[in-house]
């Protein structure tokens, strides 16, 4: 990745040295490119179906169309119970190997770009906050309704 340095200084970076890890869980609506997002400790099933919760509360009406990939977070009985609980959420799965149609992965390359490289943050839970802050403070805009053809009108999202 590229990085700035004054010109002839190695670049110094300093990190903690602990092992802290944290995880986001994202959901761009495609019509106003406005984000969803939880911070998780971990990923797996039953912690997204929590997500799907925060989804359904932030989205209380109409129909919710999710793009999902196929990662393993995105299966198991947590999921199919939440799924058969609600049934105005309907599941798209995107192919093996296509990240590149997934238009999260974009905000996740952006958001990256932007906050969490070259950044001065010294523990990863301000630089936690200042990440989810991004996401949830930028438009991120997708061409992949038009792309593929969806109907303008057709509600995807409210």
């Amino acid at each position: 990745m590229r990085v700035w340095a004054p010109t002839g200084q190695t670049p110094i970076v300093r990190v903690h040295t602990g092992r802290e890890k944290t995880n986001f869980y994202g959901c761009l609506n495609l019509k106003t490119g406005r984000e969803i997002v939880m911070e998780a400790e971990t990923m797996n099933a039953v912690t997204t179906a929590t997500y799907l919760q925060l989804l359904a509360d932030s989205i209380p009406d109409g129909p919710i169309l999710l793009l999902w990939d196929r990662a393993p977070w995105h299966r198991g009985p947590a999921i199919r119970e939440f799924l058969a609980a609600n049934p105005r959420f309907e599941i798209l799965r995107f192919p093996p190997g296509a990240p590149d149609l997934n238009p999260q992965e974009q905000v996740w390359k952006r958001t990256r770009e932007h906050i969490s490289h070259n950044h001065r943050q010294t523990r990863l839970s301000q630089l936690a906050a200042v990440f989810a802050d991004y996401l949830t403070d930028s438009v991120f805009k997708s061409s992949f309704l038009d792309r593929y053809g969806y109907l303008a009108n057709r509600p995807i999202f409210n």
